[in-house]
C-alpha cells in the first residue's frame, strides 16, 4: 500500500504488530521515552512527510501517559508535515460515562464494533448457541443485547441492577427466562467484575445449563481475576483491545478474540477513501 505509514505507541505493541501483518506493511520506526522529570519524549525515525498515517495506541496500562503519547505522536508526525494523521485506539479511554457520545470532536470519528466478530465466535463455539439467551448484566446494554439476539434468532434477557453507589451492586433482578438454556452474558467492558459475577449466580440460580460472558474490553483490574476464577463461567471472551497474556496465566477461563483484521480492514478503507459501514456487520477475512 503506497504512501501510508502504521506507528506503534507503547500500550500494546502485540495488536500493532497483528495490525501491519495482515496489511502487509512494517511497523514505522519510532522511539518513545521519558525525560528524568517523568515527561513524554517521542521521536519519529522515518520520513512521514505526504503520507496517510495512522498511530495504534490503546486506552489500556498508564492509561494518561499513553494518552499523552499519543497525542505527542500525532503532532510530531503533523509538524513533520504528514498529509492525514489517524488515531487507531481499540480502547477509548475515559468513555466510562458515555463521555464519547456527547459529541465534543469536530474531525471525522468512526466507531468500530466487536458484534461481528462476537457473533461469529458463538456460533463457532457455543454448540448450544441456537438454544441460548442473550442477557445484558444491566439496562443500558439491552440495545447490545437485543441486536445479537435478533442476529441469532434466539431470546434475550436481562438483569435490572439496582446500585447504592460506584462499583457496589446492590439488588439484582432478572427480566427473561434462562431455565434450561446457555445464557451469553454481553457487555461492553469488564472493570473489577462485580456486575458480572452477580449476574452469574443469578443466572445459576434461575436455572441456567451454562453462562459464558463476552466483554469487549477486559480491563480486569484489582480483584477481577480471582472474582473469575470462583464464579461459574465456563468461559469469560474477551477482545484483544487490551492484552490480555498476563491475565490469562493467572485465569484459564479467559478467551480472547483477535479483532486485528477489523482494524487492518478500517484502516485500509480509510487509507483507499472506502465505506467502513460494512464492518458493523461482517467480519474480513
Amino acid at each position: 500500500m503506497p504512501n501510508i505509514k502504521i506507528f506503534s505507541g507503547s500500550s500494546h505493541q502485540d495488536l500493532s504488530q497483528k495490525v501491519a501483518d495482515r496489511l502487509g506493511l512494517e511497523l514505522g520506526k519510532v522511539v518513545t521515552k521519558k525525560f528524568s522529570n517523568q515527561e513524554t519524549c517521542v521521536e519519529i525515525g522515518e520520513s512521514v512527510r505526504g503520507e496517510d498515517v495512522y498511530i495504534v495506541q490503546s486506552g489500556c496500562g498508564e492509561i494518561n501517559d499513553n494518552l499523552m503519547e499519543l497525542l505527542i505522536m500525532i503532532n510530531a508526525c503533523k509538524i513533520a508535515s504528514a498529509s492525514r494523521v489517524t488515531a487507531v485506539i481499540p480502547c477509548f479511554p475515559y468513555a466510562r460515562q458515555d463521555k464519547k457520545d456527547k459529541g465534543f470532536f469536530d474531525i471525522p470519528v468512526d466507531n468500530l464494533y466487536a458484534e461481528p466478530a462476537v457473533l461469529k465466535w458463538i456460533k463457532e463455539n457455543i454448540p448450544e448457541w441456537k438454544n441460548c439467551t442473550i442477557v445484558s448484566p444491566d439496562a443500558g446494554g439491552a440495545k447490545r443485547v437485543t441486536s445479537i439476539a435478533d442476529r441469532l434468532n434466539v431470546d434475550f434477557a436481562l438483569i435490572h441492577k439496582e446500585r447504592k453507589k460506584a462499583n457496589e451492586v446492590d439488588r439484582m433482578v432478572l427480566v427473561g427466562d434462562v431455565r434450561d438454556r446457555v445464557a451469553i452474558l454481553v457487555d461492553d467492558m469488564a472493570d473489577t467484575c462485580g456486575t458480572v459475577c452477580h449476574a452469574v449466580d443469578k443466572l445459576i440460580s434461575a436455572g441456567a445449563v451454562k453462562v459464558y460472558a463476552i466483554l469487549t474490553h477486559g480491563i480486569f483490574s484489582g480483584p477481577a481475576i480471582s472474582r473469575i476464577n470462583n464464579a461459574c463461567f465456563e468461559a469469560v471472551v474477551v477482545t484483544n483491545t487490551i492484552p490480555q497474556e498476563e491475565k490469562m496465566k493467572h485465569c484459564p477461563k479467559i478467551q480472547v478474540i483477535d479483532i486485528s483484521m477489523i482494524l487492518a480492514e478500517a484502516i485500509r478503507r480509510t487509507h483507499n477513501g472506502e465505506s467502513v459501514s460494512y464492518l458493523f456487520s461482517h467480519v474480513p477475512l
